[in-house]
C-alpha cells in the first residue's frame, strides 16, 4: 500500500508539472502573437491640416486622451482636465475594429461620440519607434465638410 501511495504522489506531481509547462507555453505563445501596436497609448500631440490651416494640439496640457488597441479592436477616449466647467470643455470617444498590414492601419469606426463619424473607415500609416506610436492619414467623412490630414503622436503606457 505504501508503494501505491508513493506512485500516486509521483504521478500527481508529474501531472501538475506537465500541466504547468503546458499552461506556460500557451501563455508564451499568446504573448508572442501580440503585435507591437497592441497596448494602451497616451496621445501627446495631434496635428490637423485642413485646406491651408494647420492646428497643433498639445494633449499633455489640460487634456487627457488614450487609445487602447487589442488583437482586433481599438477604443479611444479623451476629455479636458477641468471637468467640462470652462471654455476648454472637451469630450470624445469611439471604438471599432481595425486591420493592420505592415504599416497600413485601417480603423472601422463603429461607435463615436460624434455620431456622423460612425460607420466610416479611416486609412492611416503607423510607425513605432521605441515607445512612440505615430499615426497619420486622411480623415474624410462623407456628407460633411470633414476632409483633413491627421497626424497623432502617442506614447505607450507601461503595463
Amino acid at each position: 500500500m505504501h508503494i501505491i501511495n508513493k506512485l500516486s504522489t509521483a504521478a500527481l506531481g508529474l501531472s501538475l508539472t506537465v500541466s504547468a509547462c503546458t499552461q506556460q507555453s500557451t501563455t508564451t505563445a499568446a504573448t508572442a502573437a501580440r503585435t507591437p501596436l497592441e497596448g494602451t497609448w497616451r496621445l501627446v500631440s495631434g496635428t490637423v491640416i485642413e485646406k491651408n490651416d494647420t492646428t497643433v494640439t498639445d494633449y499633455t496640457q489640460g487634456k487627457s486622451f488614450i487609445k487602447v488597441i487589442n488583437a482586433s479592436h481599438f477604443a479611444f477616449t479623451g476629455h479636458d482636465l477641468h471637468k467640462g466647467k470652462d471654455s476648454t470643455a472637451f469630450f470624445s470617444s469611439g471604438a471599432g475594429t481595425y486591420e493592420l498590414h505592415d504599416s497600413a492601419y485601417t480603423e472601422k469606426l463603429a461607435y463615436c461620440s460624434d455620431r456622423e463619424w460612425e460607420g466610416n473607415e479611416f486609412h492611416f500609416t503607423v510607425s513605432i519607434v521605441n515607445d512612440t506610436l505615430t499615426q497619420q492619414g486622411v480623415e474624410k467623412v462623407e456628407g460633411t465638410s470633414i476632409n483633413r490630414v491627421n497626424i497623432e503622436k502617442y506614447v505607450r503606457i507601461k503595463d
